[in-house]
């Protein structure tokens, strides 16, 4: 196996590509690995992280007609944008899918979705198969029980795709505070969609916000 180490394994916003896959109300409806709403606030936190970073994003559902559309917390953070519609199962065999990730000019593939062992284990695998830097992002995706969700992803790590979580991605991509306009953006999506991190990270700012008070005040 080919060891992913050194700075140039790190995921970098202008390498990247994201692709959301099938966060529809069929697939949640079976999702026991997670809480499923923390499912879906997580893949929107992703999903505006992409978009602050200006990270191409593919939305994309399987028999949409079916399984119900992509939730409108995703699709709102794209407006207009088409969400592609499959009936293959495997994203990875949809030309249409593979031939917008393509034009990006991208080689990092970071893939989320419903359900893990399923819809996100088949393209992940064979795009890592196909020579692309495959990343999925485990806590914005979700399967039927605990039990598939581990297998899924030993299976991945086995093919050598990368896993990590949605916050660790962001600050991947942001990777120095000194970037001023992407640290604004970015703090606003932690501070929405990452709990007890999102509550330190406004802490933090109200307390850089706030003056020190003078010597001698109040005396």
């Amino acid at each position: 196996m080919t060891f992913r180490n050194g700075l140039a394994s790190l995921l970098r916003p202008e390498d990247s590509v994201l692709v959301l896959i099938d966060h529809q109300p069929y697939q949640l409806a079976n999702v026991n690995s997670h809480e499923p709403t923390m499912v879906v606030n997580n893949t929107v936190g992703l999903a505006k992280a992409a978009k602050a970073f200006d990270v191409p994003t593919i939305l994309t559902t399987v028999i949409a007609e079916r399984g119900g559309k992509l939730f409108p917390q995703i699709a709102d953070v794209f407006p207009g944008q088409e969400i592609i519609d499959r009936t293959l199962i495997n994203t990875w065999q949809d030309s249409k899918v593979v031939d917008v990730v393509k034009a990006t000019g991208r080689k990092q593939l970071i893939i989320a979705g419903l359900w893990t062992e399923v819809c996100v284990a088949m393209p992940a695998i064979q795009a890592a198969g196909e020579g692309w830097d495959v990343t999925v992002i485990t806590d914005a995706s979700g399967a039927v029980s605990s039990e598939a969700h581990q297998v899924a992803i030993q299976r991945m790590i086995a093919a050598g795709v990368n896993m990590m979580t949605w916050l660790a991605l962001a600050a991947e991509w942001q990777r120095d505070w000194a970037r001023a306009e992407q640290a604004e953006k970015i703090t606003d999506v932690i501070v929405q969609h990452s709990g007890g991190s999102g509550i330190a990270y406004l802490w933090e700012q109200q307390l850089l916000n706030t003056a020190a008070p003078k010597a001698g005040a109040g005396a």
